[in-house]
């Protein structure tokens, strides 16, 4: 679609079956055949948004197979009242994961099943194993998992390039905002918005301030919530929400009227703070605060495994980086990430496991360190375990 609408427009006014059949034969001719060997994949499908009120009527016709994709289509079907119920599958995509990276540096999917099943037993791994992951792990940190990005190291390695691939990428996202917003004052406070995520994420509360977004004393996060609603909708902005109280389920405790902002991407992320210096991430720099971009690569694969994100901070009891509901144990799983030697460190956590009225079973701190361990229903793993963290296992992984 996106091609179209730069060419002859053969799709711009099909609003009937026919139209849309005729227009589909003049850029597939004699490849369209029977529906069980014909697959009709319409790219950048917000284009022409009316195709989607059509999805029902194609569908019904049952004449071919579908699949649509758009960078805002999530935008989109937000904002189409008119798409059919029940029609349509919705598939949210997102980066490769750091299961998906290994797959493409030789790690094959019988030798995650052993790291699973040794960490699911609470067996730290050897020093050899711990060593090779943690080495892939930080090299993912470098790469992300944008598809441009992960094809280009695997068969290159030349990180120089990646970033390139990066940058553009970084770019578009933040262009996409001036090219499908038709009001330019909320253009401008988008990209603002999106250009201030990753310095927000260095500061020590990694919040956005709604002051710094028009440089308003007065400015509330509501005053912007059209604009946030955009970024975190488009995909290209992953947010976790402050909640009033860490009790299962969490949806009933996300009153409060804060958040945090992290890009899709951890390569993205990394490229802006570090360019082409790689040295901070691979060799661990004790100079380098690298918290945050921990906390980011924690984030997205959480939310790839689809888990709806908070966070928690009390004046009293502290801060827990993320909070994701246990539904299996109606329990809330706290989560806390150390990317240095203060992994110990963490009073919030202990705090609020000593509340009964929250349920809270256990916490758990993602670290550096091989070890395994369980102290004070507080549970140590390596920082890499996050990728087994799904919802239909991960409570195999920590709970005893």
């Amino acid at each position: 679609m996106a091609e179209d609408s730069y060419g002859e427009r053969s799709f711009a006014n099909a609003k009937t079956l026919e139209d849309f059949y005729l227009a589909l034969s003049t850029v597939a001719g004699n490849k369209l055949k029977k529906k069980q060997n014909t697959l009709v994949f319409i790219d950048e499908i917000q284009t022409y948004d009316h195709l989607l009120s059509m999805v029902k009527f194609l569908k019904q016709d049952n004449r071919y197979t579908y699949i649509a994709s758009g960078s805002q289509l999530g935008i989109t079907l937000k904002e189409t009242p008119t798409v059919p119920v029940g029609s349509i599958i919705i598939k949210n995509m997102y980066p490769l994961d750091f299961e998906e990276f290994l797959w493409t540096n030789g790690f094959n999917e019988e030798a995650i099943a052993t790291v699973e099943s040794k960490i699911a037993q609470r067996e730290s791994l050897s020093e050899a194993l711990h060593a090779k992951l943690m080495d892939l792990f930080r090299k993912y940190l470098l790469v992300g998992g944008l598809p441009d990005a992960v094809n280009s190291y695997v068969s290159r390695k030349n990180i120089v390039e990646v970033r390139e691939i990066q940058q553009e990428i970084h770019h578009l996202y933040k262009n996409d905002a001036a090219r499908y917003e038709s009001e330019s004052q909320r253009k401008l406070k988008i990209q603002r918005i999106y250009e201030m995520i990753p310095s927000s994420l260095e500061n020590k509360k990694k919040r956005l301030r709604a002051t710094q977004i028009e440089d308003k004393r007065a400015a509330r996060m509501s005053d912007y919530s059209d604009e946030f609603e955009y970024l975190i909708h488009s995909g290209i902005a992953l947010q976790v929400q402050a909640i009033s109280q860490p009790s299962y389920p969490i949806v009933e405790n996300s009153g409060k009227n804060l958040l945090k902002l992290y890009l899709n991407d951890v390569g993205i992320f990394t490229g802006i703070l570090y360019q082409e210096q790689i040295q901070a991430i691979m060799r661990d720099v004790r100079s380098v605060n690298l918290g945050a971009v921990y906390e980011q690569v924690v984030a997205q694969e959480l939310v790839a495994h689809g888990y709806r994100l908070c966070y928690y901070d009390n004046k009293k009891m502290g801060e827990v980086d993320f909070l994701i509901d246990d539904v299996e144990n109606m329990s809330v799983l706290p989560i806390e990430v150390k990317s240095g030697k203060d992994y110990y460190v963490h009073s919030a956590r202990a705090n609020i496991i000593g509340v009964d009225d929250y349920g809270i079973r256990q916490a758990v701190v993602l670290s550096n360190e091989r070890e395994i361990r369980v102290k004070n229903n507080i549970l140590y793993l390596p920082i890499y375990s996050v990728m087994f963290f799904k919802k239909q296992r991960h409570s195999r992984l920590i709970l005893h």
